[in-house]
């Protein structure tokens, strides 16, 4: 019975000991992980060095702000640090972020750089689209009549209505029972 005792009470030592190894290794990895969110940081500051000669322009749709920044380049299109490929999978998207490029031929001229918050994937796309606008002006004046002519400078200020006090949705009521 003595010796029940004293084996339970060394597993219970034991147990012990391991968790507390295991806590240690734990806050070692933690203080592992520490400096990589600083290189990370520090390639966020590097980005924003490199967009110091950018045009910049913030565009809106629904509840979505992009904010972009045009430098001269090959052609290429970075929606929140992935290809435009990879972020707006449907080809439709990327038909409407293309259009400002297109109808003024400079589909090579420039290089964006997009930081898109809130909305949806459309809401998203239609921001891009409205801030290369806007940039494109910015950068060259004389396209302004291409770009306000195809609508592409004014703002979509189209937004979802709120849903209103005993209402079921913004509008839709509840059915009516004559019974």
């Amino acid at each position: 019975m003595a010796e029940a005792k004293k084996t339970a009470a060394t597993a219970k030592k034991a147990t012990a000991t391991k968790a507390a190894s295991a806590k240690t290794t734990a806050t070692k990895t933690v203080k592992k992980e520490a400096p990589a969110k600083k290189t990370a940081a520090a390639k966020s500051n590097t980005a924003a060095t490199k967009l110091t000669g950018a045009t910049y322009a913030t565009g809106k749709r629904k509840d979505s702000i992009a904010r972009v920044y045009l430098v001269p380049g090959s052609g290429k299109i970075i929606v929140n640090e992935t290809p435009v490929e990879k972020y707006f999978r449907r080809p439709v998207l990327q038909m409407i972020i293309a259009q400002p490029f297109n109808i003024t031929k400079r589909e090579s001229a420039y290089d964006a750089i997009c930081m898109v918050l809130g909305g949806g994937l459309s809401g998203q796309a239609g921001a891009v689209k409205h801030g290369i606008s806007k940039a494109l002006e910015k950068a060259e004046p004389d396209l302004r009549k291409v770009l306000k002519s195809a609508g592409f400078l004014t703002r979509d200020s189209r937004v979802v209505e709120r849903k209103h006090y005993g209402v079921r949705k913004a509008r839709r009521s509840t059915q009516f029972s004559k019974r």
